[in-house]
């Protein structure tokens, strides 16, 4: 088990990092730093011998917070910021079909399982429509719109 980067490494986290417990001054479940951020490797560890810990400071944060190697990418990487969050519940902006049959009606609420950016330039979505039970669907951002309280 090596480690991917080394003390100094400039690396992107492409998940939100939240607080689970272990961030002192701050309420367990708040956002320590949002998906995207740019940080530096500050030091490289394990945890249970089987996981690498990187401790990542974000300066424009302010904070070092314990990352896991699968959290990060190198600053190089290709990467394609998203509109929406894994768990975050949306709206279909259009009527989405499944080989021509509509199935999921404008306006069906659905929550977001998964985040791909294997596009180059583009994000897709996997899907869990509430009017389509145990058949998530791959959408794209565009046909997405935002849930809100309001919308019940």
């Amino acid at each position: 088990m090596l480690p991917r980067w080394d003390q100094g490494d400039a690396v992107r986290v492409i998940r939100n990092v939240r607080n689970d417990g272990t961030y002192p001054g701050v309420n367990t479940g708040d956002l320590l730093v949002r998906r995207g951020r740019i940080g530096h490797v500050r030091n490289v560890g394990t945890f249970l011998q089987d996981q690498i810990i990187y401790s990542v400071h974000f300066l424009d944060e302010g904070r070092l917070i314990g990352c896991r190697e699968e959290e990060l990418i190198g600053i190089d990487e290709p990467w394609v910021d998203s509109r929406f969050e894994v768990r975050q519940k949306v709206r279909a902006a259009r009527a989405l079909a499944i080989r021509g049959e509509v199935r999921v009606p404008p306006g069906s609420r659905g929550e977001i399982l998964n985040i791909e950016r294997s596009a180059p330039l583009r994000v897709l979505y996997h899907v869990h429509f509430d009017c389509l039970p145990g058949n998530p669907l791959q959408v794209p951002e565009a046909a997405l719109i935002e849930w809100t309280a309001d919308d019940g």
